[in-house]
């Protein structure tokens, strides 16, 4: 039976603090709907992960703590309430509604719910990544990096992330190592060049990553094999890298809800999803690219959406009880 001295009530609930939670909680707030957003952690998501930020808007050049910052405050002027808490689970409510419940054994209940939780690192699931993670094996440049001055570091994957964060690991490491398995990067063209322009960072081509190896003070080396050839080599490395993609954080939804191949959830133009109340915004959702002016474009939608919505919803209930 639920404690209701831990249950607490809201017109809606958003479930992640990154640059799409934050956008959503500052539309929501000032569209005078009494707003939570829960994020496990301090608000900012991938943006506390990212060093400088060069493509949003009006910011020429922003740290992406300070953006988060900003985005935080600009939330919470509008009166958007914040919890330090990791949800558990997503239900529907039998009146229609939702509940959701943290892992600090909390409830907080409301008729929509806008999911912006963002993703996992996707791992590499090969020998060696979990002895050696935190000992040489990362999946965050910005957090890590400074750990690694002067040594010799690989980055494994050729997408935006991976290639913007060797440019990055540069001003530590004394070599960085793109480590790719196939023959293009698949980073934005201005990335790439100014990632390969780095007379620190090398490619290397139509590699796949088959063991991480080390000894007591961590990563040592990686044993690599070619995508082409099928041959074997080993590239001395005192620290890897990993950015090779995240997995949507949709799990914690309970209900059946539509979602692709990978996980990522299917919405309309409105941002709901196959659960009426139930929106969706930024890198949770299946979309092109994902960028943090896609991800507050879809926040801004879903929040305008839920206002809509909770509109409608309280005039067929006025409606019902007439």
């Amino acid at each position: 039976m639920t404690d209701m001295t831990n249950v607490f009530d809201y017109d809606v609930i958003i479930v992640g603090g990154g640059p799409a939670g934050l956008c959503a909680a500052m539309y929501a707030g000032r569209g005078m709907l009494r707003t939570l957003l829960i994020e496990r952690g301090v608000p900012g998501g991938e943006l506390l992960n990212t060093d400088l930020i060069e493509d949003y808007p009006g910011f020429e050049s922003i740290l992406g703590r300070e953006l988060a910052d900003k985005m935080t405050a600009h939330a919470r002027k509008f009166g958007a309430e914040f919890v330090m808490d990791t949800v558990a689970a997503v239900r529907r409510d039998p009146d229609g509604g939702f509940v959701v419940s943290t892992d600090l054994d909390k409830t907080y209940r409301a008729p929509a719910v806008i999911v912006t939780a963002g993703g996992t690192p996707i791992r590499l699931d090969v020998p060696g990544e979990k002895e050696y993670a935190g000992r040489g094996v990362s999946y965050c440049a910005v957090c890590d990096g400074a750990f690694f001055k002067g040594e010799i570091l690989a980055v494994i994957g050729g997408g935006d992330a991976a290639v913007e964060e060797a440019d990055y690991l540069t001003r530590y490491a004394s070599k960085v190592y793109i480590v790719h398995r196939r023959d293009r990067l698949r980073a934005s063209a201005i990335i790439q060049q100014r990632a390969l322009a780095n007379p620190k960072i090398e490619v290397i081509w139509n590699k796949v990553v088959e063991e991480i190896e080390g000894g007591e003070r961590g990563t040592e080396r990686l044993r690599l094999r070619g995508t082409v050839t099928d041959e074997v080599s080993t590239l001395n490395v005192g620290g890897v890298f990993i950015f090779i993609g995240f997995t949507p954080n949709t799990g914690i939804i309970k209900e059946h809800v539509d979602h692709d191949a990978a996980g990522y959830l299917i919405t309309d133009s409105h941002m709901m999803t196959s659960v009426r109340g139930l929106f969706a915004a930024g890198d949770v959702r299946v979309q092109l690219t994902r960028q943090i002016t896609t991800a507050v474009g879809d926040a801004t939608t879903a929040a305008i959406a839920v206002e809509k919505y909770l509109a409608e919803r309280g005039e067929r209930e006025r409606v019902g009880a007439a």
